[in-house]
């Protein structure tokens, strides 16, 4: 499905691979992935910023600024308002990619934040309420064809970012494909030969296996599902 975007209101590069550990740091924590989030709708000041997460200005204002030094945001507009300038930040793109992190030299580098985990965590309300839509599917394939199915997903969660925005709750959607140590069946004998790299069991991702929920915000960030 092809949609025009309307969301956020400020134009953004598409994709921006990070791999730089300022970047990474900047990325690795659930305050920042939360702003973040909250500005692939609209440009935002401190102040809406820091009423959204319930948390003080001050905070709100040290983590805005560790994700400009990382130059995850920018400024996108002002506005005066009583003889005082009010920025309004948006993003630099709207899918930071991790790639390729290589080592570094007397530096630490951070993992950013499991989506997964985070998922996980803040779903838990919804499954004790019995209003969970969740699926998972393990499947034995190359790496190259796990590369292009997460290609789809990324297209789909594009998509329902693109969603109209209405209703009086916030869902969230979580998508994930990983290699694992899921079982898998011997190939029967009549079957294709394998690629040469190693196959490796795969993908796992949510989507609703009732009926479709109402719009909401979607997720964020994440790495290549093939990359080592």
């Amino acid at each position: 499905m092809s949609i025009n975007p309307r969301f956020p209101d400020y134009d953004l590069a598409e994709l921006v691979e990070v791999t730089a550990p300022p970047q990474l740091r900047a990325l690795a924590h659930p305050l920042r992935d939360a702003i973040l989030e909250l500005l692939l709708e609209r440009a935002a000041t401190v102040t809406e910023l820091a009423a959204a997460v319930g948390r003080p200005k001050s905070t709100v204002a040290h983590h805005v600024g560790v994700l400009l030094d990382a130059e995850l945001l920018t400024v996108v507009r002002t506005r005066r308002v009583r003889a005082i300038e009010e920025r309004y930040y948006g993003r630099t793109a709207r899918v930071f990619f991790v790639g390729q992190v290589g080592p570094t030299e007397g530096v630490t580098v951070p993992y950013c934040v499991n989506d997964l985990a985070t998922a996980a965590a803040e779903s838990l309300p919804a499954h004790e309420a019995d209003r969970l839509y969740s699926i998972i599917r393990h499947v034995r394939i190359p790496r190259e064809q796990a590369r292009e199915f997460w290609g789809r997903v990324l297209e789909l969660a594009g998509e329902y970012a693109q969603l109209p925005r209405g209703g009086d709750e916030v869902y969230g959607f979580a998508a994930g494909l990983y290699p694992t140590d899921f079982p898998a069946l011997p190939a029967t004998p009549d079957a294709e030969p394998a690629a040469p790299e190693q196959a490796t069991p795969g993908p796992a991702s949510a989507a609703p296996d009732q009926a479709a929920p109402e719009p909401a915000v979607p997720g964020q960030a994440a790495p290549d599902p093939g990359a080592a």
